[in-house]
């Protein structure tokens, strides 16, 4: 991996994965994506979305994805360690817990089961109760439709059966 330094400026810039960034203008400030705080290298970004990306799904899960990563599928490895779990979970101004409420949602009215899945285990560990989860899929249903939220909470209740067995 490269250990490019991406600044957020006015320019275009020349992203890892071979995507060019074009930036608005907006106002630096202290809490501002624009800031020092949120201008570093690659592999700052890549370590800590990576600890992060452990701690939510789960370490095994993570090391397994990476492991079977290739020279086809790598580079989508990276975007998602870096700039998923590194630079948008890694921000502060959200808890864990809101996080994964919101990516329960926003997963469960795409229709993605797997990864909707791993969100709801991940949502377990970051303190997302099962009576939040299920409040959540039910406003699944009102928003996105009820086959979403059928399909929501039949993928919750596989982690949460999961779970139990574990216990």
């Amino acid at each position: 991996m490269e250990n490019r330094v991406i600044v957020r400026d006015f320019e275009p810039v020349d992203l890892v994965c071979g995507a060019v960034y074009h930036p608005a203008p907006a106002p630096v400030g202290a809490d501002s994506p624009f800031s020092e705080r949120w201008i570093m290298n690659n592999k700052e970004l890549f370590d800590r979305g990576l600890q992060i990306r452990k701690e939510v799904v789960g370490a095994e899960y993570v090391e397994k994805s990476l492991a079977a990563a290739d020279d086809f599928t790598r580079p989508l490895q990276d975007l998602v360690t870096e700039y998923c779990w590194g630079a948008v979970w890694g921000r502060e101004e959200l808890p864990r817990k809101i996080r994964s409420m919101l990516n329960i949602a926003m997963i469960g009215v795409l229709n993605r089961p797997h990864e909707l899945k791993l969100h709801v285990a991940g949502a377990l560990r970051n303190g997302v109760s099962r009576e939040e989860i299920r409040e959540v899929l039910l406003q699944v249903g009102i928003y996105a439709g009820v086959p979403a939220a059928i399909d929501g909470f039949r993928v919750a209740r596989e982690v949460l059966d999961a779970t139990d067995k574990k216990a």
